[in-house]
């Protein structure tokens, strides 16, 4: 009898240590969107290296802005032995099939700053109403009324309505009033500053450039609805908000070209997003993770359990704080600028 309680004793402490192996060297996939956004490269570093410190191995995919190819990334990181997976959806509802197979797998999926309905998968963010919030109130201060123009994000990214619920949020009782009037409204294609570009130009000529004002969803769009207002000799003139803390972005609020780019610390979502998915990996549950909160602000009402992030608004007057948090340098920041007209480039 003591041989045989020996021999289980040895096959529990056998077991006990596969655990430890299983909960250590794990993989996490992360399937990227894109490249296409200054600021995933910025969340991929704060992945690699909160990975990195809890000893895990880091895989990835591009799926180039193609919801097609992000569904064969996803089966193909799991098929690489992916024990969880980040993921930045291009299109949720086209990736959904890969997302229902990882976790049949008990493979966790972190729904990575885009919105993945799906009860089984975790959610973390920003805020992206109070994003969409801030970037009106901060155009609205300095257009309290006019001909205001929205510029989107992508129609299959959730995150562009989240966005515009905000904005609107602020701005109801002004437009309702009619001090403030929608003269144009567009969705812009995977996100893109070309696409965003073209929309504010036909937006331009629709209304013979009487545009006072741009709601810009991201820098990236923000930059593309610039490029057109310049062309007509508006930048600068014209408030516009955005969002990310693009380095461009940011110059172009020292410059004064972008009223608004509400920052959201990129480096402090991939952190949190890596350990949650070695949390997940290594056993724990979604009700364990901290600050957890359920979501079902969804298109589909869908439970979701989630973390959220507090987003800052940047503008001149603020632009230090990135600066100080050594998100971006003062050169970088302040290039162009001339001396003396703004206090964070003194």
């Amino acid at each position: 009898m003591k041989s045989v309680l020996k021999l289980m004793a040895g096959v529990a402490i056998i077991a006990s240590m596969h655990s430890a192996a299983i909960a250590k060297d794990l993989v996490v996939g992360v399937s990227w969107s894109n490249f296409q956004e200054e600021r995933w490269k910025t969340d991929e570093a704060a992945i690699k290296a909160a990975l990195e410190a809890s000893g895990d191995k880091y895989i990835s995919a591009d799926a180039q802005s193609s919801a097609a190819k992000q569904l064969t990334d996803i089966e193909s990181l799991i098929a690489q032995g992916a024990n969880a997976l980040i993921v930045l959806a291009q299109d949720s509802d086209a990736i959904a099939p890969a997302i229902e197979k990882a976790t049949a797998e008990g493979i966790p999926v972190v729904g990575y700053d885009r919105l993945i309905e799906n009860p089984d998968a975790f959610y973390i963010t920003f805020d992206n109403k109070e994003v969409g919030r801030m970037q009106a109130r901060e155009v609205f201060k300095v257009k309290p009324e006019g001909n205001f123009v929205f510029i989107k994000g992508s129609s299959s990214d959730p995150n562009a309505d989240f966005l515009f619920a905000g904005q609107m949020e602020v701005l109801k009782e002004a437009v309702d009033g009619g001090k403030v009037k929608n003269v144009g409204e567009a969705y812009t294609d995977g996100w893109k500053p070309e696409n965003a570009q073209k929309n504010m130009e036909q937006f331009l000529t629709a209304n013979d450039n009487k545009v006072d004002a741009v709601v810009a969803s991201n820098d990236g769009t923000a930059g593309g609805a610039i490029a057109a207002l310049s062309a007509q000799g508006l930048a600068g003139s014209v408030p516009v908000s955005g969002q990310d803390g693009d380095f461009a972005a940011l110059n172009r609020v020292a410059l004064g070209t972008q009223t608004v780019s509400v920052w959201k610390d990129a480096r402090e979502l991939g952190k949190k997003a890596a350990e949650i998915a070695s949390a997940l990996a290594s056993g724990k549950t979604m009700d364990e993770i901290e600050g957890v909160q359920t979501f079902n602000g969804g298109p589909k009402g869908v439970a979701m359990k989630s973390v959220f992030l507090a987003p800052l608004a940047i503008t001149k007057d603020n632009l230090n704080v990135v600066i100080d948090a050594g998100w971006i340098s003062k050169d970088a920041a302040c290039q162009g600028v001339a001396a003396g007209t703004i206090g964070a480039c003194n």
